[in-house]
């Protein structure tokens, strides 16, 4: 008898958290539900930034742009290039002059999304060759995303790091300019998309100057071996720290 109440204990508590079990699966994917993020893979050729003078990996940003409202929102920024901190190399004033532009300056044709703090979304520069980050925004809705890529003393015969003719040296170190890349995307899970280059951004006497993209551009085109952008449902968590804060 006592045997048999044991076995019924057992089972009842094997069935309870059974029960538990499933009921939280069912929770957190429920979840999920009408919700979408945007997801941005990026590959690095390790091997054309380890040619560069500084052999370091460039510094960028991405940032998403409402298509509907033109406000705009920071995804990433790399450290160096978010906060200014360049300690113990060349003092570099914008290493993303489009970025900087838009984010660190007074801006009027923009709305810069108010929460929106640096620091929060800044990170070390990645040394890997790839790249991952993701963000939450409202099903349906349309964005334009932004990335600006600049390597440090990526020189070339157009952009030398002293020239001959002149004598004027690179002075911040900047080699090719910064490149901007972008992509028109409707936030529809499932839907794919790669970022296409179109333009150059310049630092120039105090000024950011976006151009279109020169022919003395040549290994800084290849930096980036692959961008790719998916939508997709977040994936099951119980405790979501991407869940959507207002994007």
């Amino acid at each position: 008898m006592k045997v048999k109440k044991s076995v019924r204990k057992v089972l009842t508590l094997v069935g309870t958290t059974l029960f538990l079990i499933i009921a939280v699966l069912g929770f957190v994917t429920l979840r999920t539900l009408n919700r979408t993020q945007i997801q941005i893979d990026i590959s690095q050729n390790l091997g054309i930034i380890n040619l560069s003078t500084y052999s370091e990996p460039p510094q960028f940003a991405i940032w998403l742009e409402n298509q509907s409202n033109n406000e705009l929102k920071t995804i990433f920024v790399t450290r160096r290039a978010g906060i200014g901190d360049w300690e113990g190399k060349t003092n570099v004033p914008v290493a993303l002059p489009r970025w900087f532009d838009l984010f660190r300056e007074e801006n009027t044709l923009f709305t810069i999304v108010k929460d929106d703090k640096y620091m929060a979304v800044s990170g070390a520069t990645p040394k890997e060759n790839i790249f991952s980050v993701r963000v939450e925004v409202k099903p349906g809705t349309q964005w334009i995303c932004w990335i600006e890529m600049n390597l440090a003393g990526d020189y070339n015969d157009d952009y030398p790091e002293l020239n001959l003719s002149t004598f004027e040296e690179d002075e911040f170190a900047t080699g090719q300019p910064a490149l901007l890349y972008k992509a028109e995307i409707i936030a529809e899970e499932g839907m794919q998309f790669s970022p296409s280059l179109v333009s150059q951004s310049v630092w120039k006497d105090g000024k950011n100057y976006v151009e279109p993209v020169g022919e003395g551009i040549t290994t800084a085109r290849s930096i980036f071996d692959s961008i790719h952008i998916s939508v997709i449902r977040p994936k099951p968590k119980l405790i979501d720290k991407n869940e959507l804060t207002g994007l």
